[in-house]
């Protein structure tokens, strides 16, 4: 039997592979990981609201990070289809943010209804 926190970053890996298919020659260098919850300091560019996904350029020779936040997502969820919908786009903002690009340009289907 799969834990809920190993079926979530289950679905953190499959949109990051889902991504990186699409990126190709756009290929980055990056890592991502999966936190319960966000530091009780919000970054200085984030505001009030819990965050969902917080990315952390390189630095040197460490890569790009990103973090994706599991029980704000959860929560937000009603089921598993609109938990799977959430992670990709959290993931995709993330990614988007990194390169630089809108989320929509990234992935054409990002913000689409969970309906």
């Amino acid at each position: 039997m799969v834990s809920r926190r190993e079926q979530f970053d289950d679905l953190v890996l499959d949109a990051a592979s889902r991504l990186e298919s699409r990126l190709g020659e756009r290929h980055v260098d990056v890592e991502f990981a999966v936190e319960d919850v966000p530091p009780s300091d919000p970054a200085p560019w984030e505001s009030s609201v819990v965050p969902l996904g917080r990315l952390f350029p390189a630095q040197g020779k460490l890569p790009a990070r990103i973090v994706v936040y599991r029980r704000p997502i959860e929560s937000r969820a009603h089921d598993t289809r609109e938990l799977t919908a959430i992670v990709q786009d959290v993931v995709v903002e993330q990614v988007a943010a990194l390169l630089g690009i809108p989320p929509e340009q990234l992935d054409p289907r990002y913000g689409d209804d969970f309906d």
